[in-house]
């Protein structure tokens, strides 16, 4: 669920900014907000989900 709290990362003394950016993309995939955004960009209908849903579960049975 997309929440409206901002993804924080502080920089610790001696830090360069190419870690902290890391950090920074390391905790939004965590948080798998980019995911959720690219999902809520446009409508999808019940049925459209559930279909979605189905062939999400079929292909991970098809893996095991």
């Amino acid at each position: 669920m997309l929440y409206e709290v901002a993804t924080i990362v502080r920089k610790k003394p001696g830090e360069s900014d190419d870690r902290l950016i890391a950090k920074f993309r390391k905790k939004v995939q965590a948080e798998q907000l980019l995911t959720e955004i690219k999902d809520r960009e446009f409508y999808k209908k019940p049925s459209v989900k559930k279909k979605e849903k189905l062939a999400e579960s079929r292909r991970r049975k098809k893996r095991r």
